[in-house]
């Protein structure tokens, strides 16, 4: 017999929100080792500190503070004279060199060491290089539509006030540390929870067998539809080869059996709302914090085969540390290069998403002592780069006392 289917929060003031960032904190320098903890910054600075018309609707901008660094001993701070604005040296000795190459070559077990005992250092030249990196920190927010089966409970609607926007979000609780690589949470849209009734089985809960009422109409069903049984072809009766007949097992001599699907109810249980009839449908919001960075190395050209990602991981004197909502070119009054440097980094600039806001900047200009030294013997010549205050030793290519060729997998453990 067919039967038919059934149709169918009040926001924080101004104040308590601009105090409540106050952590946002002030970025000093130091020469090797670089402290981004500094002191508070206040509500007034905050609101005198950026130029910028647009800042952040939660966010506010640092204070942008240029500090001085004191200076290692060896090294010290670029003028105005001289054409490459060249650094002190940093002082090397023979015994140092031959010293640090010495323990390079040892973690090589293919590589002499005679060479570097041996070989007259015929030049020890300065090719400093210089870091500059301008690091953006966002705040990216999306909003997605959750829905899920709804058995019953409260409703987070619109009866308890107005939908928040995604910025009006207080997320305080949930900011991370400043400069994190990547930082994503999801969040509840307070007041956006809507109850609705399932499209898909109109509210039923259920919806047609596709196995039995395959062929129905729409909106029609019928019950106990059975198939053709297919051990005994629908006749009750299995043949076998001596001419004898049993009774079919699988249908206990029937013929038929009931829908494998919906046991010939003709209905089975809707997926979409879990056979609830009803669905909650609410608003998520996606946050996301991460770091946008560019960089830019300036070596001379003697510096120039040294691979920049060497540079990721020396130890140098940091020349400029300023945090802004907006970064601005650095200033130095006795160089010239590097306010031409410092304003190429801040002109790579990362795109910003239309879905995100600035939170603030940090520009950052370093130079790395690098060294580099060329050993000759009998017409025969190498040379290696001791870069930074840590000393490391990168050599690129070619070292005479190189027994097996570059071939030997004991060498793939070290990456130069």
């Amino acid at each position: 017999m067919d039967k038919p289917l059934l149709s169918g929060s009040e926001k924080t003031n101004e104040s308590d929100r601009w105090d409540s960032y106050q952590y946002l904190q002030r970025n000093s320098s130091s020469a090797r080792n670089p402290s981004f903890a500094g002191a508070g910054v206040t509500v007034e600075e905050i609101r005198t500190a950026s130029a910028v018309s647009d800042p952040p609707s939660l966010y506010p901008p640092v204070v942008n503070t240029p500090v001085s660094l004191p200076t290692p001993q060896a090294i010290g701070y670029p003028t105005a004279s001289g054409a490459g604005h060249e650094l002190q040296r940093q002082f090397l000795d023979e015994i140092e060199i031959r010293e640090l190459l010495l323990d390079h070559i040892g973690h090589r077990c293919c590589w002499g060491s005679r060479p570097a005992r041996t070989w007259k250092i015929h030049s020890v030249e300065d090719c400093n290089v210089y870091v500059g990196t301008l690091d953006t920190f966002i705040e990216e927010r999306e909003a997605l539509t959750q829905t899920l089966p709804f058995s019953g409970g409260n409703v987070n609607g619109k009866k308890h006030g107005a939908e928040l926007g995604l910025w009006e979000l207080d997320l305080r609780s949930q900011f991370p540390t400043l400069f994190v690589p990547y930082k994503e949470t999801q969040v509840p849209v307070p007041n956006s929870e809507t109850v609705e009734k399932c499209k898909s089985c109109t509210g039923r809960g259920d919806v047609v067998c596709p196995t039995c009422n395959a062929d129905g109409d729409p909106g029609y069903y019928k019950e106990n539809q059975v198939m053709k049984c297919p051990a005994c072809y629908g006749r009750g009766l299995v043949a076998h080869k001596d001419g004898s007949d049993t009774i079919c097992a699988g249908c206990s001599g029937k013929g038929k059996l009931p829908c494998p699907t919906c046991q010939s109810r003709g209905l089975i249980k809707c997926q979409t709302c879990d056979s609830t009839g009803s669905l909650l449908t609410s608003s998520i919001a996606v946050v996301r914090w991460k770091t946008l960075s560019k960089r830019k190395v300036n070596a001379t050209r003697g510096a120039g085969s040294v691979p920049e990602e060497v540079f990721d991981r020396a130890e140098g004197v940091q020349l400029c540390n300023t945090q802004a909502y907006q970064c601005t070119p650095a200033y130095f009054a006795d160089s010239y290069f590097l306010n031409r440097f410092s304003s190429e980094v801040i002109s790579l600039r990362a795109e910003v998403p239309p879905t995100a806001n600035v939170v603030c900047e940090r520009h950052t200009i370093s130079v790395v002592p690098v060294t580099r030294v060329t050993m000759e013997d009998r017409g025969k010549a190498f040379s290696f780069y001791i870069i930074g205050f840590g000393k490391e030793i990168y050599l690129k290519d070619y070292y005479p006392a190189r027994f097996c060729w570059g071939l030997c997998p004991c060498l793939e453990w070290l990456k130069v």
